[in-house]
């Protein structure tokens, strides 16, 4: 644990068993390089984070094992995660016949697995937006089929990758790679959840504690609203008064009553990015709208009552 706080921006060296917390990974100016969610299972943590980082997370972490007694290795072969989200997630897993008590988010449990979908055995994880419940079930890929069918028939309703994105933009939730890249400092992403300022050294720290001593960065993540359903491209720019102001990192249509409407996801320069400013992108008009832009949208993205996806 000691190796690895230092390694990423928040505080793994206090994390309690089953528990987890999520982090950047940065390289020594500052830059973030990847994002994870890391969880103490007792005997060992585990670093969970999307498979298109998973290569340069492995390679960042092997350069810095130096002289410490740590072992790296990537086990996506060996474990597959199912997705449960909706508010009646948790009654989907114990008809399915996973037996899951009420848990904190990112909070991790191994469950008596009591369905017949052979899983041998499966770890249970609790999502973290705690307004919003949400599962995934780790388990191995020769379980997956068999799970999926008795989520099924317990009563989920799976859901494809499109129907997970427009869920992800509305939520307010970046992903790195598109709306978090290597130039981008953890400040200027709006996630201070993953900062802790009171752990100690970390590989990029000193950069993130002179910001935060000298005032905010230029530039923020914020949501927008436009006018119907328009066709903007990612990175379209954002101006304002003839000026560039902000770029567009993601972009979705959502189902509304009134309805559809194009909501975007992108940085914009901090003076300008107040809730309720007018700006263009591209050549349509939007506003600035606090994150998540659910409450905008009337929560239309997520019309069933729980979903089944994998991942």
């Amino acid at each position: 644990m000691r190796w690895l706080n230092g390694m990423v921006t928040n505080n793994i060296r206090d994390l309690a068993p089953g528990r987890g917390v999520y982090a950047f990974l940065l390289n020594p100016q500052g830059r973030i390089l990847g994002d994870m969610v890391v969880y103490n299972l007792g005997e060992k943590l585990v670093v969970e984070t999307d498979r298109s980082q998973v290569e340069k997370i492995l390679a960042t972490f092997d350069h810095y094992i130096i002289m410490d007694d740590v072992e790296v290795a990537d086990i996506s072969t060996e474990q597959i995660a199912l997705g449960l989200s909706g508010p009646k997630s948790r009654a989907v897993l114990n008809a399915a016949g996973i037996e899951v008590p009420e848990l904190q988010p990112l909070q991790v449990i191994t469950p008596q697995c009591k369905c017949d979908c052979g899983c041998v055995e499966c770890t249970v994880v609790r999502g973290e937006d705690a307004q919003h419940e949400s599962y995934e079930i780790w388990l191995a890929p020769q379980d997956v089929y068999k799970t999926w069918q008795a989520l099924l028939a317990a009563g989920a309703t799976a859901v494809g990758s499109e129907a997970l994105e427009m869920q992800r933009i509305v939520a307010g939730v970046p992903l790195c790679g598109i709306d978090i890249r290597e130039r981008d400092l953890p400040q200027e992403t709006e996630q201070m959840r993953a900062l802790n300022f009171n752990k100690g050294c970390y590989v990029g720290q000193e950069i993130v504690e002179r910001i935060r001593s000298r005032g905010n960065v230029h530039r923020k993540f914020s949501g927008f609203l436009l006018e119907g359903a328009a066709v903007i491209a990612a990175a379209a720019k954002i101006t304002s008064d003839k000026k560039e102001v902000g770029e567009v990192t993601s972009v979705a249509t959502v189902p509304t009553p009134s309805g559809d409407r194009t909501v975007v996801l992108g940085y914009i320069r901090r003076e300008v990015g107040l809730p309720g400013r007018e700006v263009t992108i591209g050549t349509a008009k939007a506003t600035v709208v606090r994150l998540p832009l659910e409450s905008v949208v009337l929560g239309q993205v997520e019309d069933s009552e729980h979903h089944s996806v994998a991942h």
